[in-house]
């Protein structure tokens, strides 16, 4: 891309979507950085080769700002940038829970906001970013949002009302799969198997299973029955995992995240 990107407050995720922009093909010359700390920013400078700024001299020369402060810091942040965004720069938002209703208060009129929510594994190029487009965003900016984050992983479009739902099922969605594999290592402790052995056993059960779910087109419902055999170990398993309500408490965990993106939108914070 031949325009100006700035990633702003750019953290372990803000520096994923550097690192894998530039080997996507974005030019370092064309990337700039703002962060909290002098030493942070000449850490990036030194690491990429890109250009750190001030939060006001990225909001006046990048054509596409990329917020990744936490939510807590983006109204603070949008006042320092509100007087320098001219209203045909694109703002890309990655805070959980906040709509695009609130940038679009605060900024100039008509200025487009693409709301983002990516995960963690954008540290691995493997992210699932989710983006929805604000009142004044077209088609041609979602595909450059769709670009940017493409560079860390797969995206996906969704209506705005959509974003609290897949907030809870991809944006924390890593780290239920974290605590599957440290409960399931406990177990295999608990069975006998030294620590290092029960870790690698579930990790690579674990790549197999999400590479035949997204290559093979079957329902999940299709593939956990082809590893489950009448009066055999897998269905004692499942058996136990219904007894124990895991289901429920799976959609109820879900639930009680959405909610609590909700209550971040609201500006909630305890």
């Amino acid at each position: 891309m031949s325009q100006k990107v700035a990633v702003l407050g750019t953290g372990k995720i803000g520096e994923a979507l550097l690192s894998g922009m530039i080997r996507a093909g974005w030019a370092p010359a064309d990337l700039l950085v703002t962060a909290r700390r002098p030493e942070r920013a000449e850490e990036l400078r030194s690491r990429y080769g890109v250009a750190p700024v001030t939060n006001t001299e990225a909001a006046k020369t990048a054509d596409t700002l990329i917020l990744t402060v936490k939510p807590q810091d983006m109204g603070a942040l949008l006042d320092e940038l509100a007087p320098h965004v001219p209203a045909d720069r694109l703002v890309i938002s990655g805070a959980a829970g906040i709509p695009t209703s609130f940038f679009e208060e605060r900024l100039a009129a008509g200025t487009p906001v693409v709301r983002v929510m990516t995960n963690t594994p954008a540290l691995v190029d493997e992210a699932m970013s989710v983006i929805s487009a604000g009142s004044h965003a077209t088609g041609d900016h979602l595909a450059t949002a769709e670009e940017i984050f493409g560079a860390v992983g797969k995206t996906l479009r969704v209506p705005e009302s959509q974003q609290d739902a897949c907030t809870a099922l991809s944006g924390s969605g890593p780290a239920y799969f974290f605590y599957l594999v440290e409960a399931m290592t406990d177990a295999g402790i608990l069975l006998g198997l030294p620590r290092d052995k029960a870790h690698d056993l579930i990790v690579q059960s674990a790549i197999g299973a999400a590479v035949m779910l997204r290559d093979s087109g079957e329902h999940p419902v299709k593939l956990r029955e082809n590893v489950t055999s009448p009066a055999g170990t897998t269905i004692n398993a499942i058996r136990e995992l219904e007894n124990h309500g895991v289901r429920a408490a799976l959609i109820a965990a879900l639930e009680a995240a959405r909610d609590r993106s909700r209550e971040l939108a609201s500006g909630k914070k305890d």
